[in-house]
């Protein structure tokens, strides 16, 4: 992508705060738009003023795309609004931060996507390439923006991305080796359609070339299609057993195993893995297969994979407290999320869900909520909807309603006797309440660990 004299950059969050700092120190002249007002973006704003940016907020803050070549657009918002749509028919380039980290980017990059483990699969690949004495730059969805170090990073290295279904609708590039988890719905509070979310997904090997590399889950049947459509070598990896294929990544007799050309590498036992959950046998694998496709040993993988316990907010332990275990799963943003933790956890649970609406049905989650769920606590505007499904489901028990946070602790403390299991997996969203789910995440654990 070629930078233009002028750029408008639209919505001002941290990565394209970020953005706005390389563009700027790049000479261009940019035109930041927020719907939030300057007294909002508090800081932001400030910061805006010292770099000498325009700033545009308010009802009408898409209007200076109407005279902009070049519109960067924040990830998350709808990429069919009337002013980016007029944008894109008059031929202004429409990109996003993402976009110009693979545009710029000299080292190989591995990108993750998928609706659910992508933030767990890239951080293992991360810790094992940094085992295997690599440069390793993790980004994209989680850590710091790379905008603003990409240009420094050497050949030699390798950039690890975590992608949303946002970031990829902006790309025109494709990672080297690309992995798809899973795919259920999600984000059609955003997407248009669910075959938009999918087609989003798409991205991040639609650019790809007959020498790189796709990484699919076998036993999702949607994302297995996808092999149909790749231009490059294709991976795929089950935990159930062996897909097929010179190139694959597998569990069979309790082992996983590596096929690269035929040539099968045992790698560990499942007993040896540390991270709890089917789902997550379905992460390590996407991982594996990742990390030797990039060069990584025997020796790294291993290292890695016996000792990695998961990442803060994902099924993590918070504490025990009068033989009752609480976890906090406030990654779980979709049903599909909340299952893989339901599916993990020993009944009897006390659970704690809800939050902002995506426009994803919770149907997915009320047979593990009639099997192991003792006591419901709900929040948040997805309540109702919640309940509804459950109920339908099949669901008996009791069902409260909570105002915040601190008044579900407070009932699944009076609801939780020893030998329970007590789980926040909301499987909603958090803008209802909070910034994001590791607000919400650490508000929930600073109140757990509060409880006498």
């Amino acid at each position: 992508m070629e930078l233009q004299r002028r750029a408008a950059v639209v919505g001002i969050g941290v990565s394209n705060l970020a953005l706005i700092r390389y563009l700027v120190h790049k000479g261009v002249s940019v035109t930041a738009c927020d719907r939030r007002s300057a007294a909002e973006l508090g800081e932001r704003a400030a910061e805006l003023h010292r770099l000498g940016v325009r700033l545009v907020t308010g009802e009408g803050y898409l209007a200076p795309l109407a005279d902009h070549d070049l519109i960067f657009l924040t990830p998350g918002m709808p990429k069919h609004l009337p002013e980016i749509e007029a944008a894109r028919r008059r031929g202004a380039v429409i990109s996003g931060e993402i976009g110009l980290v693979l545009d710029l980017c000299r080292a190989p990059v591995i990108g993750v996507t998928g609706s659910a483990g992508k933030t767990t699969t890239t951080t293992l690949i991360g810790e094992i390439l940094r085992a295997s004495a690599r440069e390793i730059h993790v980004g994209g969805n989680i850590g710091t923006p790379l905008i603003e170090k990409v240009e420094a990073i050497p050949p030699e290295a390798v950039v690890v991305l975590e992608l949303s279904s946002f970031q990829l609708q902006l790309v025109r590039r494709s990672p080297h080796i690309a992995v798809i988890t899973n795919i259920s719905p999600n984000h059609l509070d955003v997407h248009a359609t669910m075959e938009e979310y999918v087609e989003a997904k798409k991205g991040i090997f639609r650019c790809q070339s007959p020498a790189d590399w796709l990484v699919l889950n076998a036993d999702d049947p949607l994302v297995r299609s996808f092999a149909d459509e790749a231009r490059s070598r294709v991976v795929l990896f089950s935990r159930r057993g062996d897909p097929g294929g010179r190139d694959a990544a597998f569990i069979r007799d309790g082992q996983l195993v590596w096929r690269r050309g035929g040539q099968e590498l045992p790698t560990l036992l499942v007993e040896e893995l540390r991270l709890p959950g089917l789902h997550n046998q379905e992460n390590v694998l996407a991982a594996m297969a990742a990390c030797y496709l990039a060069g990584a040993p025997l020796s790294a993988v291993r290292e890695v994979l016996t000792r990695f316990t998961g990442v803060e907010h994902r099924i993590e332990p918070v504490r025990v407290l009068d033989g009752v275990k609480w976890y906090n799963d406030s990654k779980a943003t979709s049903p599909t999320e909340a299952v893989a933790a339901l599916s993990t956890l020993p009944a009897p649970i006390v659970l704690i869900a809800g939050g902002s609406d995506k426009g994803i049905r919770f149907d997915p989650i009320a047979p593990l909520v009639k099997e192991k769920v003792k006591c419901l606590i709900l929040t948040g505007p997805t309540a109702p909807k919640i309940e509804e499904a459950v109920r339908r489901g099949g669901y008996t028990g009791p069902v409260h309603r909570a105002a915040d946070m601190a008044e579900a602790v407070a009932l699944a403390r009076a609801a939780a006797v020893s030998g329970d299991t007590v789980l926040l997996s909301p499987a909603c969203a958090s803008f209802d309440a909070y910034r994001n789910f590791e607000e919400r995440g650490r508000h929930f654990k600073s109140l757990v660990e509060a409880l006498q």
